[in-house]
């Protein structure tokens, strides 16, 4: 997979997943508000739609293709497993931050991986998938960064996703903004006091 790693002074290191359409340099300005000590892992996805990069495919708009999905989520895992040994990160200390297409990737490997993230940060997530067991996440901490007038993701979606996060033990904070889907300065900001005290701090 095409990516950036920077080399940190921290244990910790940060996995970047961009939006659609995005790319591995978008997200990285985040990465020195939420954590400039950790390494920097940013990823671009693999799959094209329309000449947009992204994670998984879609069958059409908030709607996934599930078994493109999973192999997309296995193929991410591996890679980490991979990136791990080649610059010699902490395996267990990989936290996701993802926004949008990057957040619903992150949030499956939530859902199909337990091992595979320390923590995740949200942004404008959907639910990944419904109808399944997830597995025990009492030790991961979720931040949820979500829009109470995206035009993308309902605010039910927010909602739903909270209530099976919750379900399966996850420590989940939600904050809300009226900024639509687009990702805003106060939402980073947030998520980096979060992170202060649920994951840098541990």
């Amino acid at each position: 997979m095409k990516h950036i790693f920077k080399q940190g002074t921290s244990p910790r290191t940060l996995l970047l997943l961009h939006g659609t359409g995005g790319q591995e340099e978008d997200l990285l300005p985040l990465a020195d508000l939420i954590d400039p000590e950790a390494s920097v892992l940013s990823v671009r996805g693999n799959v094209l739609e329309n000449g947009m990069p992204r994670f998984f495919k879609r069958l059409a708009e908030g709607v996934f293709d599930e078994e493109d999905l999973i192999f997309r989520t296995a193929e991410l895992h591996a890679f980490l497993d991979e990136a791990s040994t080649k610059y010699g990160f902490q395996r267990s200390e990989v936290v996701a931050v993802g926004y949008s297409n990057g957040a619903n990737i992150a949030g499956s490997l939530l859902f199909h991986h337990i091992d595979s993230l320390r923590g995740v940060i949200l942004f404008h997530p959907m639910v990944p998938r419904r109808n399944i067991e997830l597995p025990d996440l009492s030790k991961i901490p979720i931040f949820i960064g979500a829009g109470k007038n995206d035009p993308l993701i309902p605010s039910k979606e927010t909602l739903d996703l909270l209530h099976m996060l919750t379900r399966a033990g996850a420590r989940t904070e939600v904050y809300w903004e009226n900024n639509g889907h687009a990702l805003s300065q106060s939402e980073v900001e947030e998520a980096a006091k979060w992170y202060e005290e649920f994951l840098k701090s541990n």
